[in-house]
């Protein structure tokens, strides 16, 4: 195998979280799962939901712009409603906050750690004191950190909190991980960025990144480089190796 860049040659390294730095992304795809397979039984929607439905609409995107983007491959159109609306609601905004209790109670009840070649290269990118920060989709991405015990790695948190916020646009475009950057006080060209959603790839990839690492954890490493991946790898234990 051709040897892998050093990452701490880098000015700063910014990471996705789901499916990158622990696997909530399975976590993830559960709640998805439960959810619209009761909605679709509900509403009579065809055809059924999958797990490519997942990998398609719904991984790396923030959560209402998400549902929305589900929906809409089946033709169906809601109102968007408001981000305070009660999971009962029939509204973009109530699906998602829908989906989101199936995600909590699991992570209360099962727990999470980060995946163990990851924390390594977190340990040799503190070691040679290289700034590291975390751009996740997710409104979770706090808790998920603080379960796994690894909030105080990051100098900056980039979740969908702050992007609902600051009105920046979900991944596949740029914003997110540009904004994380300019908090870190790096240049995106002088950087890498670590993600394993393809909306995540062009996302990194649309930013200009020096650096875009591709990790598959089930997308496919082909179509992980077609949407702009420099390199693509299994797991970040690699990089150790």
């Amino acid at each position: 195998m051709t040897s892998l860049p050093d990452l701490t040659t880098y000015d700063a390294v910014l990471f996705d979280l789901d499916g990158v730095l622990t696997p909530t992304a399975e976590v993830h795809m559960h709640a998805w799962r439960t959810m619209f397979e009761e909605l679709f039984a509900q509403w009579g929607i065809e055809p059924p939901y999958t797990d490519d439905d997942y990998f398609a609409y719904l991984d790396g995107k923030k959560r209402y712009d998400g549902v929305a983007s589900l929906l809409h491959s089946r033709d169906i159109e809601v109102p968007w409603g408001s981000p305070s609306d009660s999971p009962s609601a029939d509204t973009v905004c109530g699906i998602g906050n829908r989906k989101n209790v199936v995600f909590e109670r699991v992570l209360r009840q099962d727990g999470i750690a980060p995946y163990p070649g990851s924390l390594a290269l977190l340990d040799r990118l503190r070691d040679a004191g290289i700034p590291v920060a975390v751009v996740s989709s997710s409104k979770n991405a706090g808790e998920v950190l603080d379960v796994a015990g690894i909030r105080d790695r990051f100098a900056v948190v980039m979740d969908g909190v702050i992007a609902e916020r600051d009105q920046l646009a979900s991944k596949p475009a740029p914003d997110v991980f540009i904004e994380a950057a300019r908090m870190l006080g790096a240049e995106p060209a002088r950087s890498a960025a670590v993600e394993d959603a393809l909306s995540g790839v062009k996302s990194a990839a649309q930013g200009g990144f020096g650096l875009v690492v591709g990790v598959d954890r089930g997308v496919g490493a082909d179509v992980l480089r077609e949407a702009g991946a420099h390199i693509v790898v299994d797991d970040l234990e690699e990089f150790i190796a």
